[in-house]
């Protein structure tokens, strides 16, 4: 009993039985408890129907027994019942019967006296059913009164109900046997639905196995839409993103291997030439620079490496809400004034005094700010103008940042977006426009380029 299957095909079993059951112990007593009602019900009727020309008789003082076994015959071929004419006599005060006539001769085995006396006390039909060797009887008792109005007489009309014991016996027959192939194909349809389902769990069990080794290339088909395709489109939605994870850290430790390969390798030729005693301090003053350069390269390379990890998992988190993109632009501008003084630049901001509204994670924008403003400042010449925008038009919010370098070759347009690549000699990872794309998207924008030479504008559009 531990496999699922043989559970519920012995569930379906015992419902099964238990309703046989119902029918057997509960239903067919019921029903031969009505039908016996029903017999007598039916007797009493006939009874006080066909009673009448026995009164008329009965009434006649003049009337003989032999007439009165004429007519009480009469009475039983019409009724299709026993009838038993009982004179009712007295004896202490209380009615005592007395057969006088009976339809059927030389038959003393029926009990009628007590019923005959019950309907001569209460002058009413009276019925009753009694058991007998040939089985039980249905009994009517109607009160016939004389001249007088006194209760002279009493009619008794039996008749068996051996045919409500037969009814009922076939009806628990036909129970029996209905029940038997009920049984059969509850069990074996109990089976088979419990064989279909045992094999979806098993499905979802081998792949949540192979999922635990680490294999992501198959998932479970979808056949329904019941709690077991919930199921496994829910195991499929899983399945889905651990894929994605572990793509995400086959993709990191590839990718920062690679990139913090160069960085490493030059910090430990530096520290080595460092620690030459002999090394005069301007040298070593530009081997410290180039140090704080290679470091400052290994963090913001481990910073977009974490960033881009995240976003190809699909785990960063951004927290959307209405931005002034005006107000943005201005700010993350601000920030690279010393880097402009360095580099001999010019960044001007140019927005149109109205509040410019997009619906987006400011944070995350300020970050595709830096990413374009840092971009435009190392792949353009010393002294190139930047220009940093913010418009609103057609539904959509738009920042945009133009510089008059010498702009992108036809050919790498395409791939600009694409991870650890770059179009120029220009040191870099090739991280920043591939996370500052996937950032737009990720808040259901896009990052767009045009360029030619002497002028590249990289532009952001956001739902406003």
């Amino acid at each position: 009993m531990r496999s699922l299957r043989n559970r519920l095909a012995f569930l379906f079993f015992a419902i099964t039985l238990a309703a046989i059951a119902v029918l057997y112990l509960y239903i067919a007593p019921q029903l031969e408890s009505r039908l016996r009602d029903e017999k007598v019900t039916q007797l009493r009727d006939v009874a006080q129907q066909t009673a009448g020309e026995i009164s008329d008789v009965a009434a006649d003082p003049a009337a003989t027994d032999k007439e009165l076994q004429r007519y009480v015959r009469r009475a039983g071929v019409r009724a299709n019942a026993r009838v038993a004419l009982m004179r009712i006599g007295s004896f202490d005060g209380e009615p005592r019967p007395e057969l006088v006539a009976d339809s059927v001769d030389g038959d003393t085995s029926l009990p009628v006296t007590e019923i005959a006396s019950r309907a001569a006390r209460s002058g009413d039909t009276e019925t009753a059913t009694e058991s007998l060797t040939d089985g039980p009887v249905a009994l009517a008792a109607v009160p016939i009164r004389t001249a007088d109005g006194a209760v002279g007489y009493v009619a008794v009309y039996s008749t068996p109900m051996s045919d409500v014991e037969g009814n009922v016996d076939v009806v628990r027959g036909q129970i029996l046997v209905a029940g038997a192939i009920a049984l059969a194909l509850a069990v074996l349809a109990g089976w088979l639905i419990a064989r279909a389902l045992a094999l979806r769990v098993k499905r979802l069990e081998e792949a949540a196995e192979q999922v635990a080794a680490g294999d992501f290339s198959r998932p479970i088909p979808v056949d329904s839409d019941d709690e077991l395709g919930q199921l496994a489109r829910a195991f499929n939605d899983m399945q889905r993103q651990l894929a994605q994870l572990d793509r995400a850290r086959k993709q990191f430790i590839a990718t920062a291997s690679h990139e913090l390969r160069t960085p490493l390798f030059s910090l430990g030729g530096f520290v080595e030439l460092l620690e030459d005693e002999e090394l005069d301090e301007e040298t070593r003053r530009r081997f410290l620079a180039q140090v704080r350069m290679q470091v400052e390269r290994l963090r913001k390379l481990s910073v977009d490496l974490l960033d881009l990890s995240r976003l190809e998992a699909g785990s960063l988190e951004l927290r959307p809400e209405p931005v002034d993109l005006s107000e943005l632009a201005r700010s993350v501008s601000s920030e690279f004034e010393p880097v402009l003084a360095q580099r001999d630049a010019h960044l001007e901001v140019r927005l149109t005094g109205k509040p410019v509204e997009a619906l987006c994670d400011p944070v995350r924008v300020a970050q595709i700010m830096r990413i374009l403003i840092d971009n435009a400042l190392t792949h353009a010449e010393a002294g190139t103008d930047i220009v940093v925008s913010a418009t609103r038009d057609d539904g959509f919010a738009r920042l945009a940042v133009r510089d008059h370098g010498r702009g992108i070759e036809r050919q790498a347009l395409s791939q600009i977006f694409e991870p650890f690549y770059t179009s120029d000699d220009k040191q870099g990872s090739g991280l920043g426009l591939a996370i500052a794309s996937e950032l737009a998207e990720r808040m259901r924008g896009r990052l767009g380029v045009e360029s030619r030479p002497g002028r590249t504008v990289f532009t952001l559009e956001l739902p406003a």
